[in-house]
């Protein structure tokens, strides 16, 4: 068979000494063309660095511990969003002969080296704030500090948002994480900003290290979810529920009294959906005539998926094949 990616001879090759007969690969088709996405991890970056001298600034005018672990968090946010900018650079090169898939599952290793840092930040800031706890200090100029602060979290506010909608707009896995990331730095300004306003009007000058100690946990707890969600991506999880009976649903509709469909497995490689399935035609057809139900079949699952790439296997009716304990039989 001929592929799309690659060398068409070198592919069609390894196929045939690989025993592979009558499969149609598409590689490359999807609903909407898949645009460069550095740009947003620029925005990520200059974002970064304008918080952490923003965060940096209020720190030192206050003294706030609070506030530093808020300025570690913005820290982490820069080294997350240059890993991203890397990661998408080459999960956007196309297929070639050593990556026959193309390289979207580098986006599964940005959003577990930003978990890596995640976890080293918040064990500093944990470890800082209870130091601080233990030898409290009196803060200072907290209003303007605190206002400062605001600043830096609108605009994290801001860029979160755009990368999140981005990232599921074109199924990215690190704009999503890193969009994540930015907005749950704002909810934890939002704890630093009002833990410190506490301390002014209390003057519990303790209470600044607890609100840091709750900051660095709550970080901890977003880098398991970054890390667990890369590895789930690095292990071939499969479509979604929602997915499975999408396309389970557009082929019903072409299955006929001659035309069946089977075997179908599924999963997903950063923002690519990867689907197969058999096509079971009668061995009486001609050639043409199968290759068109096939072509129809695939066609309807890339209309009904965003970057959906499907192979499909055509085999006459009566081929036996090994019972599918994946519970992605199309009945």
């Amino acid at each position: 068979p001929e592929s799309r990616s690659g060398s068409p001879d070198a592919r069609a090759g390894r196929c045939k000494n690989r025993g592979m007969t009558e499969v149609a690969i598409n590689t490359s088709a999807t609903n909407e063309p898949r645009r460069s996405l550095t740009p947003f991890a620029w925005m990520s970056i200059a974002a970064a660095v304008l918080t952490i001298g923003l965060k940096t600034g209020a720190y030192l005018l206050t003294g706030s511990v609070g506030l530093l672990s808020d300025a570690a968090e913005s820290g982490v946010n820069l080294v997350a969003a240059i890993v991203a900018l890397i990661a998408l650079r080459v999960a956007a090169r196309p297929p070639d002969e050593d990556h026959h898939f193309g390289h979207a599952k580098a986006e599964y290793f940005s959003a577990g080296i930003e978990a890596a840092m995640i976890f080293v930040a918040s064990v500093v800031i944990i470890i800082t704030s209870v130091e601080r706890f233990l030898s409290p200090r009196a803060l200072e100029n907290i209003g303007i500090g605190l206002a400062i602060s605001l600043v830096a979290t609108g605009v994290n506010w801001f860029v979160g948002m755009r990368l999140l909608r981005a990232g599921r707009r074109y199924r990215s896995m690190t704009l999503v994480a890193d969009g994540k990331h930015l907005l749950t730095d704002v909810w934890t300004s939002v704890g630093v900003v009002v833990g410190v306003g506490a301390v002014a009007l209390t003057h519990w000058n303790r209470l600044d290290s607890i609100v840091a100690f709750a900051v660095g946990v709550n970080i901890l707890v977003t880098g398991w979810r970054l890390l667990t969600g890369s590895v789930d991506g690095l292990m071939d999880h499969a479509l979604s529920d929602a997915d499975h009976a999408r396309i389970i649903g557009v082929l019903d509709g072409l299955r006929t009294d001659e035309v069946t469909f089977h075997t179908l497995q599924t999963r997903e490689s950063g923002h690519r959906r990867l689907v197969s399935f058999h096509v079971v035609v009668p061995g009486t057809w001609t050639v043409q005539r199968a290759n068109a139900v096939v072509a129809a079949a695939e066609e309807a699952v890339r209309s009904a998926l965003d970057h959906a790439e499907v192979n499909t296997q055509l085999e006459p009716v009566g081929t036996p094949h090994p019972s599918d304990s994946t519970g992605g039989r199309v009945r």
